[in-house]
């Protein structure tokens, strides 16, 4: 009989149809099997494919009869099945399509494991089986009779091990069969730094703002221990220091005509000014720079290698003398503020921080000479030759350590107080031109780059992050200069004086809102000055330390020290600076402790790169110490910040000779 193509049609889409039913009748299904109750225990197919504990499903042919075998743990009762099987003894199911299945258990009340995490550092201790996942003190509950293994991870290889029911560094292995507690103790260690920041305010010598500190610890219950202060409040106490004065037959007169421009001089008949407290907060400003400097290492032979610190009252009087025209009208013709020095009573909230925290008592600006080389090297390692402000449109090719911070994708910031700049708070190019990155190709360049413009932001969003945890893991904090705020001594006696107790106040809010924060618990605020200022220091700078690139000084005016001299000692970049205050300010910092390491401002680059694993930038960074030693990482003596006072703003304030 022949087909019509209609029926071979039909009887095609038939068999395709048939086909596919007959593959579907014979395709895998899936056993699911499920544990429930208190208690512990496993379960096992025959044929094999299930064994939960580890593989709870598994696929069979289907029509498979699949007998299931529940085996309790100690301790622990089988209750039966429920799902496609009941009753307790073995399950068999007879697999046509995908089924699951129920085991009950009942077993003891679950054993409770307690973890306590301690230290300063941080850390994770997870379990196996799963439970615990804690960064903080938590608990979980875990079969009795379960074994369970705690493992502690933490990124800066500071887990310092187990105590409690485990010990050791490695893995914890417990078996559960009653309530057990363990306790993880991650130490910190340098890698728990994440932020540092610093500030150097401006012009005060370590013997003129933290000479009296020793004194101050006597009165007010720190304990005592070396520190090289002022002389005068040693135990026992020697004889204050002192230096000659101006002869009074040699008197400067600017009412005369004409006027008497009588430079100091010293000589047999010149009185002795011996260093004396200050009774104003407000002084004439004196000068750092490249001369007076050196005159002040020795009045007689300012390029011999042997400091007689001699020559501070008189480098002051000239500074007075030879400067008192309008609108700079001083008054302290002998020189006498260079040998003053205040203590705990006006600068209380820094004496209180000072012996709370860390402080050195050998810590010294990076170069003999004034504020802008010294801030050069306190960002680059380098003047590149400068004791001088560079010239106008002089831009140095030297690294600073923001570019290594960026080429190692590393967040920094640059906070400038706008105050008395005529910038936005907004306009960070225009905040450029007020921080030290200025002087740089790097800062320059950073004016095109909107990107990099960026990192320099107002002192008011530095509040912000402080305040909100936002802050990056480098800052630098630029002085108030604008705001008169920066603890400058007044340079126009008629202008307004320079109040340091505003400036201290000013800072003391800078870290107080750090400490206050949720930043507190991983920064450092490292806080100290520019340069001594031409203020008396009892310590001669220190050498030898490297010269940074080779370069010697370059930019020397003619007459100047040192130019008819080059190869004398004092004529390089191998001294330092004076000495200049300290405090390292972190809950990290070891209580109430005073480095005697000696250290210019580079060492603040030294840790940066030791932190965060950046190069050095020239010879005097790599030779620095790292500042490692103001730090105890294993106990984190600050994890609470201490309630320093506020600081005092009442002391006079004149500029009238002292």
């Amino acid at each position: 009989m022949r087909l019509s193509w209609y029926q071979i049609s039909l009887v095609a889409s038939l068999a395709i149809f048939l086909a596919g039913c007959q593959s579907v009748s014979r395709g895998p299904v899936t056993l699911t099997v499920a544990r429930t109750g208190s208690g512990t225990g496993t379960i096992t197919s025959s044929p094999a494919g299930i064994d939960c504990g580890a593989t709870c499903s598994g696929s069979f042919p289907r029509g498979t009869s699949v007998v299931l075998t529940a085996t309790p743990g100690p301790g622990t009762r089988f209750d039966g099945w429920s799902g496609a099987c009941s009753g307790q003894g073995s399950c068999t199911v007879t697999l046509n399509e995908s089924a699951s299945v129920t085991a009950a258990f009942t077993g003891p009340p679950p054993v409770q494991l307690s973890l306590t995490i301690a230290g300063a550092g941080s850390g994770t201790v997870t379990s196996n089986p799963a439970g615990l996942n804690c960064t903080q003190s938590c608990t979980a509950s875990f079969p009795k009779g379960s074994k369970v293994t705690l493992t502690a991870t933490t990124a800066s290889a500071g887990f310092s091990g187990w105590s409690g029911a485990c010990s050791g560094k490695g893995t914890c292995t417990l078996t559960l069969n009653a309530p057990t507690a363990v306790t993880a103790t991650f130490a910190a260690t340098l890698q728990s730094l994440n932020h540092i920041i610093f500030l150097a305010q401006e012009n005060r010598s370590f013997d003129h703002y933290f000479g009296a500190l020793r004194q101050y610890w006597g009165q007010n219950g720190f304990a005592d221990q070396a520190f090289d202060g002022l002389p005068q409040f040693n135990i026992p106490a020697g004889a204050a220091p002192s230096n000659p004065g101006c002869d009074p037959a040699f008197p400067y007169d600017p009412t005369a005509n004409p006027p008497q421009l009588n430079d100091c001089i010293v000589d047999s008949n010149s009185p002795a000014v011996t260093s004396f407290h200050l009774a104003t907060q407000c002084i004439e400003n004196p000068t750092p720079s490249w001369n007076e400097s050196h005159v002040d290492w020795n009045r007689n032979d300012p390029v011999n290698s042997n400091a007689t610190l001699d020559g501070f009252v008189q480098t002051a009087a000239n500074t007075s003398r030879r400067t008192s025209a309008p609108p700079e009208s001083y008054t302290d013709w002998q020189g006498r503020r260079a040998m003053g020095y205040y203590d705990g009573g006006e600068l209380n909230y820094y004496y209180f921080m000072a012996s709370s925290f860390a402080t050195s008592d050998r810590w010294f600006s990076s170069v003999m000479s004034r504020t802008q080389p010294n801030r050069m090297y306190m960002i680059a390692a380098t003047s590149q030759g400068h004791v001088y402000p560079p010239a106008t449109g002089t831009v140095l090719s030297a690294k600073t350590i923001f570019e290594q911070l960026e080429s190692a994708g590393l967040s920094w910031k640059i906070y400038v107080n706008s105050a008395g700049t005529g910038c936005a708070d907004t306009n960070s190019v225009c905040l450029i031109d007020f921080s030290s990155i200025g002087w740089f190709a790097f800062g320059q360049r950073m004016k095109f780059d909107p990107k990099l413009a960026a990192h320099v932001q107002s002192i008011n969003q530095y509040l912000a992050d402080a305040a909100n945890g936002t802050l990056p893991n480098v800052a630098l904090i630029e002085p108030a200069y604008g705001a008169a705020l920066d603890e400058h001594p007044t340079v126009y006696a008629s202008g307004t004086p320079t109040r340091i107790q505003a400036g201290a106040a000013y800072v003391s809010k800078l870290i107080n809102t750090l400490m206050n924060g949720p930043s507190w618990k991983d920064s450092a605020f490292i806080y100290t000055f520019d340069e001594g200022g031409g203020l008396y220091d009892h310590v001669p700078p220190y050498t030898p330390v490297p010269n940074p690139d080779g370069v010697p000084p370059n930019d020397m005016h003619p007459g100047d020290i040192c130019t008819a001299t080059p190869g004398k000692p004092t004529c390089d970049f191998t001294y330092t600076g004076y000495r200049v205050p300290l405090m390292v300010i972190s809950p990290f910092a070891k209580k109430h402790y005073v480095s005697h390491t000696p250290a210019d401002l580079t060492a603040i680059l030294k840790l940066i790169e030791t932190r965060f694993g950046v190069p050095s930038l020239t010879k005097r960074d790599a030779a620095s110490m790292d500042m490692t030693e103001f730090f105890d990482f294993a106990t984190a003596p600050w994890t609470t910040p201490p309630a320093p006072p506020a600081q005092n703003t009442n002391a006079a304030c004149s500029l009238s000779p002292p």
